[in-house]
């Protein structure tokens, strides 16, 4: 696992484990019905780039399984996350669905993936980045698990690196953070500085998404050293 690196500039945020367990086990009941719209044009996106990978699909932060029913049959997936509340509702919409294709679904914590390396074709997280207590551990971890010539693809908000939305994110953040997410700390800079850190990473794509141009879809691909040779 690479080692984290401790970003110089970015502050420590009172946001832990529980905290978010709690804030997405109370989001469960409505989840779909807030976010379902809003997130839908970046789910379709992270959802095509995956479809067209295909393999082992490792979904972190899967939720209520909202985007479980738009992976192509032939892709196998497993899907996690923190909250046994919004798990509940994904078990019986595949179980509803009848989803065939998807292999498992476990409470587990993102920053301690019990998988081990190069598990798999594809991780998927949306949204996942800027929930998590330790955003560049959560990082290592989805590289850790990633097979060589395998992509990485998130779905992420970017903050500003500076100016008013900068200021006005951070004014923000002590609200944002009892639902269980973050505004600010995420400038650009940061993901391309955990990058620098990463062992075999590279950039393949960043693509704004709507809504209001403030999220991204990310996809970085693990280098395959055996093929390259």
């Amino acid at each position: 696992m690479a080692d984290t690196m401790k970003l110089d500039g970015a502050r420590e945020l009172d946001f832990d484990r529980e905290q978010v367990e709690q804030a997405y086990d109370r989001w469960a009941p409505i989840y779909d019905l807030v976010f379902g719209g809003v997130f839908e044009k970046g789910r379709k996106a992270a959802i095509s780039a995956t479809n067209k990978l295909g393999g082992r699909v490792l979904e972190v932060g899967v939720g209520t399984g909202i985007s479980l029913p738009l992976y192509a049959p032939h892709v196998r997936v497993f899907g996690t996350d923190i909250s046994e509340a919004m798990l509940g509702k994904a078990m019986r919409r595949v179980a509803d669905q009848r989803l065939k294709n998807v292999e498992g679904l476990a409470v587990m914590d993102a920053e301690q993936l019990d998988f081990p390396d190069d598990s798999f074709d594809v991780v998927m997280a949306q949204y996942v980045v800027t929930a998590v207590p330790n955003p560049e551990v959560a990082l290592d971890e989805f590289a850790r698990v990633l097979r060589p010539g395998g992509e990485l693809i998130i779905l992420t908000r970017v903050s500003a690196d500076d100016g008013m939305r900068r200021v006005i994110e951070q004014a923000l953040q002590p609200v944002v953070r009892r639902l269980g997410f973050r505004t600010a700390e995420f400038g650009w800079s940061r993901y391309m500085r955990w990058l620098a850190g990463a062992q075999r990473m590279e950039l393949v794509e960043r693509r704004l998404i709507p809504p209001l141009g403030h999220f991204s879809l990310v996809r970085f691909r693990k280098q395959d050293l055996a093929a390259a040779a």
